[in-house]
């Protein structure tokens, strides 16, 4: 199995949009981070669906180890 790649100790701020669907990077491979690029393909990962309910901003996983994917928990703290 493959493993992830730290994208960066921290979270990503994004303003995201109501009604939107976004695909976060499982694998901390993307370029598009924190968002799917398609990286993953050679890897045994896939990227994660989620829908906005409400706008506004929102802080995703840099690290790829939190426990409430796809948004930042912490973890990076203890990387």
């Amino acid at each position: 199995m493959s493993e992830a790649v730290v994208a960066q100790k921290g979270s990503y701020a994004v303003e995201v949009e109501a009604g939107k669907t976004y695909f976060w990077c499982v694998c901390g491979r993307s370029a598009k981070q924190p968002f799917c690029d398609g990286s993953h393909k050679a890897t045994d990962f896939q990227p994660l669906k989620w829908t906005a309910e409400k706008s506004g901003r929102k802080f995703f996983c840099g690290c790829k180890a939190t426990g409430n994917q796809p948004f930042c928990d912490g973890s990076h703290k203890s990387l």
